[in-house]
C-alpha cells in the first residue's frame, strides 16, 4: 500500500491570520492578567506564534491598546440621546460609565495622559455628545471641555476604587472602621462607626451625575460667572 504524502502544514494551533483574532486573544490575557502584563512578546506566546506574525498586524503595545478600545466601544449599544442637553450629557455619561465599569482595565488605560486623543472618531462618539449637550446649553467651548473633564475624572474616579475595592482581601471586609474614633475630635464619623462600609457601597453614581452636571451647567452658564475665552 503506498504511503500517504506527508503533511508539511503547522501543526498544533492555526496561525493567526486576522488582527480580529488577535484583539480577542489579548483581551482573554487582560482579563486573566491585567493590561500591565500585556506584552506582544507574551501574547504571541500565549496564542502560540511568534513575535514577528503580530508586528503584521500591530505596531507596538500602545497600537494593541488603542485597537482593543476602539474594537469594545465599536460593540457598545448606543443609547438613545435626548433632545434635551442636559439629559444628553447624563445619557452619554451613563453610557460611558456602564462601558467602563464591565471593563475597569478601560478606564485605567485611559487615564494615561492624552490616551483618549488617539481613539477613532467613532469611539469618541459619548465625548462629543457631552461636549455638544454643554455648548447647546450654552457653554463657551472652553467650559464645554471643562465639563467633560469635570465628568470623566468623576466617572473614572467611581470606576477604579470600585475596581481596587473589589479586590481587596475578604479579611479586610471584617475590620472595624470609625467604632474606635475618639467622638471629641471626630463626632460625625464616630457616630457613624462601622455602618461606613455598607453606607459607601452604595451604588449613587447616577444621583451624584445629574446633581454634578446640574451645577457645572448652572455654574458655566451663569450670568455671574467669568467670561472664559
Amino acid at each position: 500500500m503506498p504511503r500517504p504524502p506527508a503533511s508539511h502544514g503547522r501543526t498544533g494551533r492555526p496561525r493567526l491570520t486576522s488582527r480580529a483574532q488577535i484583539l480577542t486573544a489579548a483581551r482573554q490575557l487582560i482579563d486573566r492578567d491585567g493590561w500591565e502584563k500585556l506584552t506582544i512578546r507574551r501574547l504571541a506566546a500565549e496564542i502560540g506564534v511568534g513575535a514577528t506574525t503580530l508586528y503584521h498586524h500591530i505596531r507596538d503595545k500602545e497600537d494593541l491598546l488603542v485597537l482593543l478600545l476602539n474594537h469594545y466601544v465599536d460593540q457598545i449599544e448606543r443609547p438613545h440621546l435626548p433632545s434635551d442637553p442636559r439629559g444628553r450629557i447624563v445619557a452619554a455619561a451613563t453610557a460611558l460609565h456602564d462601558a467602563l465599569a464591565a471593563w475597569p482595565w478601560a478606564a485605567e488605560v485611559l487615564t494615561v495622559d492624552g490616551f483618549v486623543g488617539l481613539l477613532d472618531e467613532s469611539a469618541l462618539w459619548m465625548v462629543e455628545a457631552i461636549v455638544a449637550g454643554a455648548k447647546d446649553h450654552g457653554c463657551t467651548s472652553v467650559q464645554a471641555v471643562d465639563a467633560f473633564r469635570s465628568i470623566w475624572y468623576y466617572t473614572v474616579g467611581e470606576i477604579l476604587v470600585r475596581a481596587h475595592s473589589a479586590r481587596r482581601p475578604a479579611d479586610d471586609e471584617h475590620r472595624t472602621f470609625f467604632s474606635s474614633l475618639d467622638a471629641s475630635q471626630v463626632p460625625q464619623l464616630a457616630a457613624i462607626g462601622d455602618q461606613w462600609p455598607a453606607l459607601a457601597a452604595r451604588d449613587t453614581y447616577s444621583q451624584g451625575l445629574g446633581a454634578f452636571v446640574d451645577g457645572l451647567l448652572a455654574q458655566a452658564t451663569s450670568a455671574d460667572a467669568p467670561e472664559q475665552r
